[in-house]
C-alpha cells in the first residue's frame, strides 16, 4: 500500500483533530519523521479523557474472553512503554512517572475469588504473566488491605504512568520536534473536495488544508461534521466520576495499583491516591453526584479501610470514548485523506505508544501494523446480505 502522502510533497502536511495523548503522540511521531503537523483542540491540550484517566497500563489484569485482539494490541503497547517513556522524557525534559510495581486484583469474598479464577483460566491460556496469591502474600505486598480478604491475582507486568504528566510531556516533545498545537480552537467539520478529505474547517470559518487529516477527538469524534453518517466513527461518551485522596508521600497506604470489586486505586508519587471510576451512559453530563462519590468511597473503603482518614484532594468527571465494541478505531477511512485514531475507551494511556507508532507509520509508509489491522472502522459496516 502506498503512503497517504504519495501525491503530496516530501514533507506532507498533517492536521490532527484532538490534543489528548493520542493526538499528541501521533503528532510527536510524525514531526520526528519530518511531517508538517498541526494539532487542533477545542479546549486546553490534554484536558479531556487524558486528564481524567488513572494512567493504568493493565493489559493483563483486565483481559477478558472475546477481547483477544485487544489484549494482543495492549500487550504490544505494554512492551513499548519503557522505551517510549524514556525517549519521551529525554525529548521533553519532563517525567511521566512510569511506575513498575505491578498490580493486585483483590478478592474480598468467595464469589470474588471464583470470578477471578474464571478469568485467570482464560488469562493463563493466553500465556499472560498472572498468578493467584494467598491473602497473606497479598498483605505482604500491601499491608493496609482490609481484614476480609480471600486472596488476589498478582499481575507483575501491569504498571502505571501519570496520565497528566504524559500529556504535558507529549505536547512539549511534539512542539520541540516542529509540531504546532492550537488550543481553544474548535474544528467544526472536515473539508471534503472531489471525494477526498483535504483538511478541516474551524469554528471561526477558517479552512486549514492538509494532505492527511487524523480524527483523534476522543468522545467528541462523531460530532465533527463533513462526513456521511456511515463514515462518522461510532464513538460515544462514557461518563466516569473519579476522585483523589491525599496520602503521606513518605508513608503511603498503597504502592501498587490495586483493583477491588467495582473499584481501582492508583497511588501517585506525590501521595495522591486516584480512586475510580464510575461507568455511566449519560452522554456528556459532567455533574458529580452524591451517589457516584458514595459508590467509589464505599468500594475503596472495603479494600483499604484506612482511607477513611485521608483528605479528599480532588473530584472530577471524564468522558471515555467508547466504540460499539469498546475497542479503538484505528486506520484509514474509505474516503482518502482521513485516518481514524479514536474510541480507545479505558485504554488510551496504555495504547498511546502503539497508536502513535502505527498511525505515523501508516501515514508515512503506507504500512499498517498487523496488531492494528483488526481495529479498522470497516468492522462496523452492515453485513451484506447473501445473494
Amino acid at each position: 500500500m502506498a503512503s497517504l502522502a504519495e501525491h503530496a510533497s516530501e514533507r506532507p502536511t498533517v492536521a490532527i483533530i484532538g490534543a489528548g495523548v493520542i493526538g499528541l503522540g501521533i503528532a510527536w511521531r510524525l514531526a520526528q519523521r519530518g511531517c508538517a503537523v498541526t494539532v487542533f483542540d477545542k479546549g486546553v491540550a490534554g484536558s479531556g479523557a487524558s486528564h481524567a484517566a488513572a494512567g493504568m497500563l493493565a493489559a493483563c489484569a483486565e483481559a477478558e474472553p472475546g477481547e483477544e485482539n485487544l489484549i494482543a494490541l495492549g500487550r504490544a503497547s505494554q512492551a513499548l512503554w519503557p522505551n517510549f517513556a524514556a525517549e519521551l522524557e529525554a525529548a521533553s525534559g519532563e517525567s511521566v512517572d512510569l511506575r513498575r510495581e505491578g498490580t493486585l486484583v483483590v478478592a474480598l469474598t468467595a464469589d470474588d475469588q471464583a470470578r477471578i479464577h474464571h478469568h485467570l483460566e482464560f488469562q493463563k491460556r493466553l500465556g499472560l504473566p498472572v498468578e493467584w496469591i494467598t491473602a497473606a502474600q497479598a498483605r505482604k505486598r500491601e499491608p493496609h488491605l482490609g481484614g476480609r480478604l480471600a486472596g488476589a491475582l498478582w499481575s507483575p507486568e501491569d504498571h502505571q504512568a501519570d496520565n497528566r504528566k504524559l500529556a504535558a510531556a507529549l505536547r512539549v516533545a511534539a512542539e520541540r520536534a516542529g509540531g504546532q498545537v492550537h488550543e481553544n480552537t474548535a474544528v467544526s467539520r472536515l473539508l471534503v473536495e472531489r471525494g477526498r478529505v483535504v483538511g478541516l474547517t474551524l469554528d471561526d470559518g477558517r479552512e486549514i488544508r492538509a494532505d492527511v487529516t487524523v480524527l483523534a477527538a476522543g468522545a467528541w469524534s462523531r460530532g465533527i461534521e463533513g462526513l456521511p453518517a456511515e463514515l462518522r466513527p461510532p464513538v460515544r461518551p462514557i461518563k466516569g466520576q473519579m476522585l483523589a485522596l491525599q496520602m503521606d508521600p513518605a508513608s503511603p497506604l498503597l504502592t501498587h495499583v490495586v483493583w477491588g470489586p467495582n473499584i481501582y486505586l492508583v497511588p501517585r508519587k506525590d501521595g495522591r491516591l486516584i480512586v475510580g471510576g464510575t461507568v455511566e451512559e449519560k452522554g456528556f453530563d459532567a455533574q458529580l453526584t452524591a451517589g457516584g462519590m458514595l459508590t467509589l468511597l464505599e468500594a475503596a473503603w472495603r479494600v483499604i479501610p484506612a482511607i477513611e482518614e485521608l483528605p479528599i484532594a480532588e473530584t472530577w468527571v471524564g468522558h471515555r470514548p467508547g466504540s460499539r465494541d469498546d475497542a479503538p478505531i484505528l486506520g484509514p477511512a474509505s474516503i482518502p485523506g482521513l485516518v481514524y485514531a479514536t474510541g480507545h475507551h479505558r485504554n488510551g494511556i496504555l495504547l498511546a505508544p502503539v497508536t502513535a507508532d502505527a498511525v505515523a507509520r501508516f501515514i508515512c509508509d503506507g504500512e499498517m501494523d498487523a496488531a492494528v489491522q483488526p481495529f479498522g472502522i470497516a468492522r462496523f459496516a452492515p453485513a451484506q446480505a447473501a445473494e
